[in-house]
């Protein structure tokens, strides 16, 4: 039988089978993972093929389908590896604050990148908007018309008062959707305020970092009541950009791919080259210095864990 993968633990998997049942399935003892550079060979979103034990209550995933898209991140464990976040997604939430915890752009740019990179669409989400004063409502404003003239969609909302939730059940409504982003953000009271009956679990802030605490420990993949998925998953510090080379990042900030083919050299890197048009984009303003300045970072970042 085929099913989707719901929640993985490490060792058991929670898969939904065509017919509706959920069942506990464990990996084939003889499954061979093809790609050596993840540390889990079956990820929420995995469509797979299931055979099951003779007692009945539980299965054993024998194959695995071929992914669309996956998003990554580093392994905790394995120096270069990566572990798969989810496969097969739809778009992916990033759930940002502007305050509590503060919003740093360079997370928001990484984050980006790698979803540029696995071909996943994003969605910005800006919580906790009842927090704010007027001034710091202004702030964001800038931000968010920044990420919508590059072409990514932003939500300004609220779990709290409900203010935009309509827009984001909209823009959830019918899709596989990943939700991402650094602890405290207030994910989980998103997803509950859309779909109450999870209850899932929620912490405030640490009184003395000001950062989240960590309430999703594995992710794992709910049915919403308006139509498609949700894959709730722990924290995100950092994606991985282990697969990519330092020439590629600029592919991956769309507003410079659109100006690759103007510049005078085809390897040209966007820094001490002459006739580059992102750097000449970036000195008319049209391309905003901070993109250009967490563009060189990632750059000089990929080199620094590069295995060479």
């Amino acid at each position: 039988m085929n099913g989707l993968v719901l929640k993985s633990t490490g060792s058991w998997y929670t898969v939904e089978l065509e017919n509706g049942e959920v069942l506990p399935c464990r990996l084939k003892g003889k499954f061979r993972q093809e790609d050596k550079r993840f540390t889990n060979p079956v990820a929420v979103g995995d469509r797979v093929t299931v055979e099951t034990e003779s007692h009945g209550e539980s299965g054993v995933i024998a194959a695995i389908h071929q992914r669309h898209n996956y998003l990554v991140r580093a392994s905790t464990r394995k120096k270069h590896h990566q572990h798969i976040i989810a496969a097969n997604i739809d778009q992916a939430c990033l759930i940002l604050t502007y305050r509590y915890p503060k919003l740093k752009k360079g997370f928001i740019d990484r984050v980006l990148v790698a979803c540029e990179a696995y071909h996943v669409p994003a969605v910005l989400v800006f919580n906790k908007i009842d927090l704010l004063n007027e001034q710091e409502m202004d702030a964001l404003a800038e931000v968010a018309a920044l990420y919508h003239s590059i072409g990514y969609p932003v939500l300004l909302v609220s779990a709290k008062t409900g203010q935009g939730m309509d827009k984001l059940q909209a823009q959830l409504q019918d899709k596989v959707t990943l939700m991402a982003g650094n602890s405290g953000v207030g994910k989980s009271t998103l997803i509950n305020h859309l779909y109450p009956e999870l209850d899932l679990r929620t912490a405030p802030l640490s009184n003395y970092s000001g950062k989240g605490q960590h309430t999703t420990t594995f992710a794992s993949m709910h049915a919403w009541p308006f139509g498609g998925h949700v894959v709730d998953t722990p924290g995100i510090k950092e994606l991985s950009h282990v697969d990519l080379e330092p020439e590629e990042v600029s592919q991956y900030f769309p507003e410079m791919r659109a100006l690759l083919h103007d510049c005078k050299f085809n390897n040209c890197t966007h820094m001490d080259e002459p006739g580059c048009a992102v750097k000449a984009a970036v000195e008319a303003g049209d391309i905003p210095y901070t993109r250009y300045e967490n563009y060189i970072h990632i750059v000089f970042d990929i080199k620094d864990k590069k295995p060479w």
